[in-house]
């Protein structure tokens, strides 16, 4: 997928958290020459929480070390009530670290100083990874008040392990991207109006092709 977002019709939002105004200002001078809008910026952890609630982006770039409330903190209280993509700027790269930011809602980190060549894919791969972890959601439980939250839970691992050997059967055998492969999967499941699971597990045992 490109990292360019300059083409997209309606443009990416994006809160940046960051304690460093140097960094803050080279985050939205990359972001802003990509395409993608820059909708709230702070300095502090707490005012993050605020600016997402205020602004609905699409993405929030955390520092992990900030005033206020911290970058994994934060990234828990946003995602508790938002879907947002969450990515943490860390100077750290303890394993600890890492396993409290994926229990925090975090989709991915990026460790400090990094390059726009680093920066932009790793947005990229975010977002596609969150869209496709929402789509997911949406299937197994549409209105949020379905089966059980264990049922829910087994019926989400179940579908993704399907959509993901699907997924690498499309771009294994018909040199798809990743991102062109779900959407194939979603489509499809959208045309026919069946289950994306069900359309993974056609597409496993070869009944279905692009």
């Amino acid at each position: 997928m490109t990292s360019d977002r300059s083409d997209a019709t309606v443009p990416v939002r994006v809160v940046i958290a960051e304690d460093e105004a140097i960094i803050r200002l080279d985050l939205k001078e990359i972001l802003v020459s990509a395409g993608y809008q820059v909708v709230g910026e702070t300095g502090r952890g707490d005012q993050a929480v605020d600016l997402v609630d205020e602004c609905k982006p699409n993405l929030a770039i955390l520092d992990v070390k900030m005033p206020g409330m911290d970058g994994l903190r934060v990234a828990r209280e946003i995602t508790s009530r938002h879907r947002v993509a969450v990515l943490v700027l860390t100077a750290f790269s303890q394993r600890e670290l890492i396993e409290e930011a994926r229990d925090s809602g975090v989709a991915a980190y990026l460790v400090k100083p990094f390059r726009r060549e680093e920066l932009l894919p790793a947005i990229e791969d975010v977002l596609e990874r969150c869209r496709q972890e929402w789509a997911i959601d949406e299937e197994v439980d549409p209105d949020g008040s379905g089966t059980s939250a264990r049922g829910r839970a087994e019926d989400k691992i179940e579908t993704r392990r399907l959509v993901d050997e699907a997924k690498a059967i499309l771009m294994d055998r018909h040199e798809m991207s990743e991102p062109d492969a779900f959407s194939y999967i979603q489509r499809f499941a959208m045309q026919t109006r069946s289950r994306m699971r069900d359309v993974a597990r056609r597409v496993v045992a070869g009944e279905l092709a692009p």
